[in-house]
């Protein structure tokens, strides 16, 4: 049983959020522009005072380790290290696909999603990856793994054989909603990334005692950060 910091910033979506025995008990998050460098402190600051904590109750800090966007997850995990090593507190990751899985998984439970056959669905959160492509990974109801982590680009035959399997084929994520026209069979519903995703996910890692070492431990990017010459001219 734990307090934990929870903290998202893989996505165009900051979001911050504080849980007490793997319940989430508050929660604070903003999609309105890139600054989530800015947002990620105001956030803990308002969370835990909101909750009447001081940072060194906290037993752990947690973090969406990826795949995303490269700056988001870059400021994220830089955050959760130098709080977690600042308070000497553990740190612990929680794959942001896992995490946007169990936040689909929880709207479901909560009756917000309405997807027939969903006990029987495979869920496939995307996570945009700009252009038709996207970092994704399959899921069972459960939130059991059916797939490696992977970037792909879609097309009309991207996931041919789930799309046409009796099984619902769900989509969700930032990533998904570009690819719903081309995924013909697919049901794409409203999910997005929060910090609460994780916070079963890291309650579960803290228990375990799958601890993250703080000087080593760097984003899960997938890609390599590519960095593309401006065609402007300058002079």
């Amino acid at each position: 049983m734990a307090l934990i910091l929870c903290i998202e910033t893989g996505t165009d979506i900051c979001s911050v959020g504080i849980a007490r025995d793997g319940e989430l008990i508050s929660l604070r998050e903003s999609d309105e522009g890139r600054d989530h460098a800015r947002q990620v402190a105001v956030f803990v600051d308002e969370l835990l005072e909101e909750m009447g904590l001081q940072p060194d109750e906290l037993d752990a800090i947690a973090v969406g380790k990826g795949p995303g966007s490269y700056t988001g997850l870059r400021i994220g995990v830089s955050f959760a290290k130098g709080l977690a090593y600042g308070l000497g507190k553990p740190l612990l990751a929680v794959g942001s696909l896992d995490a946007l899985t169990e936040v689909a998984r929880e709207d479901y439970e909560a009756g917000i999603l309405d997807v027939d056959g969903w006990e029987e669905a495979v869920l496939c959160p995307m996570v945009d990856a700009r252009r038709m492509e996207v970092y994704t990974q399959r899921f069972d109801s459960r939130g059991n793994a059916l797939s490696e982590v992977s970037a792909e680009v879609i097309d009309a035959e991207s996931f041919a054989a789930e799309r046409v399997s009796e099984r619902p084929f769900v989509i969700f994520g930032n990533g998904a909603k570009k690819c719903e026209e081309v995924l013909s069979g697919a049901v794409w519903v409203p999910v997005a990334p929060s910090a609460r995703g994780l916070v079963r996910l890291a309650e579960e890692a803290f228990t375990a005692g799958r601890f993250e070492d703080i000087a080593y431990f760097e984003p899960f990017y997938l890609k390599d950060f590519v960095v593309i010459a401006s065609k402007k001219k300058l002079f």
